[in-house]
């Protein structure tokens, strides 16, 4: 089974990951924009029982568009946001593809594209 580790920027907050992703989705919302400091997130979706945190996380909660919180759990050290947790689904939790040492994983789908900066183009697994 393929495990993986995400972690922040000094290392200080990971999570392990074990098996294969429920799907990896690019967030081009204005909010996720917001969060990350650049044009879009990039999500990787885990059955929560399929990861393991290590660390001290700092939360921070905002209310998705589902109207509906979002726990985002990031290293109170260096502000790296690893990983997430929608209400909206339940037992998922997000993973940043940043915070990855597998530099193989890939977006599947692409959300809120309405919203996407007009330079940003990104490569989606699986289209033409």
């Amino acid at each position: 089974m393929t495990q993986r580790t995400a972690s922040c920027s000094c290392g200080a907050l990971s999570i392990a990951t074990e098996g294969e992703p429920i799907k990896v989705s690019a967030c081009h919302c204005v909010s996720c924009q917001k969060r990350t400091g650049s044009a879009f997130s990039v999500a990787v979706f885990f059955d929560e029982a399929q990861t393991t945190p290590a660390g001290t996380a700092s939360q921070y909660v905002r209310l998705g568009d589902s109207g509906q919180p979002v726990e985002f759990n990031f290293c109170p050290t260096c502000a790296s946001t690893v990983f997430w947790r929608p209400a909206f689904r339940p037992g998922w939790i997000g993973v940043a593809i940043g915070c990855f040492d597998d530099r193989g994983l890939r977006p599947t789908q692409a959300v809120y594209e309405h919203e996407r900066l007009d330079w940003a183009a990104i490569s989606i697994e699986g289209r033409a």
